[in-house]
């Protein structure tokens, strides 16, 4: 199954184009995300949205807004100079617009009522002891049966 899911920041505005038989609405942008590791660079990738969804990128997204796309990741080869080269491309089913950038992201003041981990001791208090009480029904005993009452026929018929 070919599933995506990607926490991105819009790079380039979404631009709008029609297809030319049917006059369908596509939407594409590029977006970047961080590389894998902290000295990989960001990764850029084309976003395309088809339909109601490349109106609704173009009426809702612009550039910096952090949003996470769900989608499909196609590989596109495209021929340069002679030259085979592949592009991805996520063609996007849903898009989630985040509240705030993800580089930029606000400290907020620790609220009055929150006590810090800190001050816990590793010791827990001691659970007050319980006494041990019996069942109010007894528990009926299982008996096994005897060879005699067991089918010994590994045979089902």
């Amino acid at each position: 199954m070919n599933s995506c899911v990607l926490m991105v920041r819009v790079v380039q505005a979404p631009e709008m184009r029609y297809t030319p038989d049917n006059q369908i609405p596509i939407a594409q942008m590029l977006v970047e995300f961080d590389g894998s590791r902290p000295e990989d660079p960001p990764v850029t990738l084309k976003v395309v949205g088809w339909g109601n969804l490349a109106t609704e990128i173009q009426e809702s997204y612009g550039i910096g807004d952090s949003v996470i796309i769900e989608g499909r990741l196609k590989m596109n080869l495209i021929d340069r100079d002679g030259y085979k080269e592949k592009r991805a491309e996520l063609v996007a089913s849903r898009l989630h617009k985040l509240g705030t950038d993800m580089n930029a992201m606000p400290t907020a003041a620790r609220p009055s009522n929150v006590v810090p981990l800190d001050n816990y001791t590793k010791a827990s208090p001691p659970m007050p002891e319980t006494p041990n009480r019996e069942p109010a029904t007894p528990v009926p005993s299982t008996a096994t049966p005897s060879t005699s009452d067991q089918d010994l026929d590994e045979i089902p018929f």
